[in-house]
């Protein structure tokens, strides 16, 4: 189908088309959780939302069969979820949520519609925060959807596993960003920034802290301007160039649980890379499985 929009939309975009649009247009607006907050996401998503949006938690979108926390559902649960959610193939879907910094885990489902090969999605620039600042319209309708049916396909070569990562560093294929917090790539060592004081970055789990070797570290929040949109594309490309990447090479996205890693392959797709690989696992996953050589640094432990 004919995308209604592009990879990302502003609140202004967004708000003439919701205006325009009229019955079988095919948007759907998706308010995605969980984020950073101290509150209750699905109360937050009850009391306003924009119009017509439907709640999309990817910690039930996700394969509970792993020990690991975001892991990507089957194509089949995930048609299952999107189409309960009244989703088709001729849809095009908006994805939003309501971090504090703009954008959180709505690129993650950018992603996950992307890798199950449906192209037809954007993602609301600034988020939930900017459409409120903007003085859009809000609502506290519950919509119930008609279920619809939705063909997912997993594209594999886009998803990058443990056993790739660890080829990885001995071949070199592959550049890595990871997009965590730079205190939880380089551990206690590095203080944190402002962001994870004030509370708006997730705090470091209790896991081992440090990075996989030869990995680049390029904080998901540093996408983003400081009234929560997604900067330029000459602001991302020189932001990637200055920290050593070259979108003309391999890429892959790491973080803590797949989640902001998605905060690069955004950026990269606004930059005409068509795809960049997204470790899904991530460090949850590394941290627990790789030997402590491959730990960066070596055996530094998080203490509570």
């Amino acid at each position: 189908m004919t995308r209604l929009l592009k990879a990302l939309v502003s609140a202004k975009q967004l708000s003439q088309v919701m205006r325009s649009q009229h019955p079988g247009m095919g948007l759907q607006v998706l308010d995605v959780i969980p984020y950073p907050s101290k509150g209750d996401p699905r109360k937050d998503f009850e009391k306003q939302h924009l119009p017509g949006a439907l709640l999309f938690d990817v910690d039930e979108c996700r394969d509970k069969s792993s020990q690991f926390p975001k892991m990507l559902p089957s194509a089949e649960e995930f048609s299952q979820y999107v189409g309960n959610l009244g989703i088709s193939s001729q849809t095009h879907v908006v994805v939003y949520d309501r971090s504090e910094l703009g954008s959180f885990s709505a690129p993650r489902v950018w992603w996950m519609f992307r890798v199950f090969g449906h192209s037809s999605v954007s993602v609301l620039s600034g988020g939930f925060k900017k459409w409120l600042n903007e003085g859009h319209p809000v609502s506290s309708e519950i919509i119930k959807p008609t279920p619809k049916e939705f063909q997912a396909i997993l594209n594999k070569s886009w998803v990058a596993k443990f056993e790739d990562m660890m080829k990885n560093i001995e071949s070199k294929q592959y550049q890595v960003v990871d997009v965590r917090a730079a205190s939880h790539f380089h551990g206690p060592e590095q203080q944190p920034s402002k962001d994870e004081k004030k509370g708006l970055i997730i705090p470091a789990i209790d896991v081992m802290l440090g990075h996989i070797p030869g990995t680049k570290n390029i904080p998901y929040y540093k996408f983003l301007n400081e009234d929560g949109t997604m900067k330029t594309e000459v602001q991302l490309d020189d932001l990637l160039k200055e920290n050593g990447v070259d979108l003309n090479k391999p890429l892959i996205a790491s973080c803590w649980a797949g989640v902001t890693a998605c905060h690069l392959s955004l950026a990269a797709c606004l930059l005409d890379k068509e795809y960049v690989k997204i470790y899904d696992g991530s460090w949850s996953e590394w941290s627990v499985r790789a030997n402590t050589e491959h730990i960066i640094p070596k055996g530094t432990e998080k203490t509570m």
